[in-house]
C-alpha cells in the first residue's frame, strides 16, 4: 500500500461527515492542479461540509484529517466584532 504524501498539509471540504470509530467520511481535496476525494478519517465526528486539514496518509487513498478553521477568517472575525 502506498502512501499519497503529496496530500499532507492541505485543506478540504467534507461531502460525507466523519463517524470517529464507527467510519470514515469523504473529503475534497484540491491538490495537484484539480481536486482529489479521499475516505477520511477522524477521532471526532465532524459534518459534512466541515472545513478539515489533512494530517497524515494512510495510503490507498485513506487520509487522516481534523477540524480546521482559517487563522485568517478568524482574525477577519475578531476585527469585524471589534469595529
Amino acid at each position: 500500500m502506498t502512501s499519497d504524501e503529496a496530500v499532507i498539509g492541505h485543506t478540504g471540504v467534507l461531502v460525507i461527515g466523519t463517524r470517529a470509530a464507527s467510519g470514515p467520511g469523504e473529503v475534497l481535496v484540491r491538490v495537484r492542479g484539480g481536486t482529489e476525494t479521499y475516505l477520511a478519517w477522524c477521532d471526532e465526528r465532524l459534518p459534512a461540509g466541515a472545513t478539515v486539514l489533512v494530517t497524515s496518509a494512510r495510503g490507498a487513498r485513506q487520509v487522516d484529517v481534523i477540524a480546521w478553521a482559517d487563522p485568517l477568517d478568524v482574525l477577519d472575525q475578531l476585527a469585524d466584532d471589534a469595529g
